[in-house]
């Protein structure tokens, strides 16, 4: 092969990756961190209204499901056995009380579930389990 022939075959296999990169390059958008952070005071506000409506909304017995369905995911969650009976606690930001951008469990709504079915929701419903 000749040397022009060598230089133009790596001049083709540059441009190719040249062209190839730009097409890797794209946006990124922050969702927020894995530890409840938040981006703006807004979406904070937005999602404790959204979760007292919701608490307002929730029936003694609903399903697990049911409940996750209409609150979206917790923010925190516990899950034990207590004679005999499954316990799952999810925890929902309801109130702010620290302007740290973290949510902590003192922010948050417990609603009790146990044996697959909510039992309670609020600080006495935790205490009670």
């Amino acid at each position: 092969m000749k040397q022009e022939d060598i230089v133009k075959t790596n001049l083709m296999g540059l441009v190719f990756i040249g062209v190839a990169s730009l097409g890797l390059t794209g946006c990124v958008l922050n969702v927020g961190d894995s530890e409840s952070g938040w981006d703006n005071q807004a979406s904070w506000e937005k999602s404790q209204t959204k979760n007292r409506a919701n608490l307002a909304r929730l029936s003694l017995g609903m399903s697990r499901d049911q409940v996750q369905v209409l609150m979206g995911q917790a923010d925190f969650n516990e899950a034990y056995i207590q004679e005999d009976k499954k316990v799952h606690v999810l925890f929902y930001r309801t109130q702010h009380m620290n302007g740290d951008g973290k949510t902590t469990k003192d922010e948050c709504t417990p609603v009790v579930i146990s044996n697959g079915a909510l039992v309670g929701w609020g600080e006495k419903a935790y205490g009670n389990i």
